[in-house]
């Protein structure tokens, strides 16, 4: 499965700036790619580089690192609850406070590697257990819609997303 098998009905037109991210990526492999590049990424990263910030307010890639783990446990809250049929409305989350509230430059980067390691290997295992009817699956989170499929692949474009925000403005 590939983001060709989407269509855009199954997402918000603001989650089409990630998905698209992910195109002609298979989504096991994008996802085992992703964790392998990603882990490889910041272990390159100078000490300097990890509690920078690139302006007031911005967040620095350590914090980057755990806003990636924070929302790769909410898209796949979000995809069990929908590949489950639950048809309750799921809320949004302030990825702002999340940040703020997370102390993640206040702990070694070996820590966020290995909890990110974890979150998704457990992510790829979940989504390799859903059939093709709950992966098709829709509900509601946030201010839409949004596919238990599409939320994979949101999963592995929101990440090149944020690396590519290091690379520009941090390196």
């Amino acid at each position: 499965m590939t983001t060709t098998d989407l269509s855009p009905t199954e997402y918000l037109p603001y989650f089409s700036t990630y998905i698209n991210k992910a195109a002609n990526l298979e989504l096991f492999e994008g996802m085992a790619v992703g964790k392998t590049n990603l882990v490889s990424f910041f272990k390159a990263l100078p000490d300097t580089v990890l509690d920078y910030r690139y302006a007031e307010g911005k967040w620095t890639p350590k914090e980057i690192l755990n806003h990636l783990i924070d929302s790769e446990r909410i898209f796949t809250y979000r995809a069990l609850r929908f590949a489950r049929q639950d048809k309750t409305v799921l809320s949004g989350f302030d990825e702002n406070e999340f940040a703020k509230e997370s102390l993640a430059s206040n702990r070694p980067i070996e820590d966020l590697l290995e909890e990110y390691e974890m979150t998704r290997a457990s992510t790829i295992t979940l989504f390799k257990s859903f059939n093709s009817k709950m992966l098709t699956s829709k509900g509601v989170a946030g201010s839409g819609e949004v596919s238990v499929r599409s939320l994979a692949f949101l999963i592995i474009g929101h990440e090149k997303h944020h690396v590519q925000i290091i690379k520009e403005r941090y390196l």
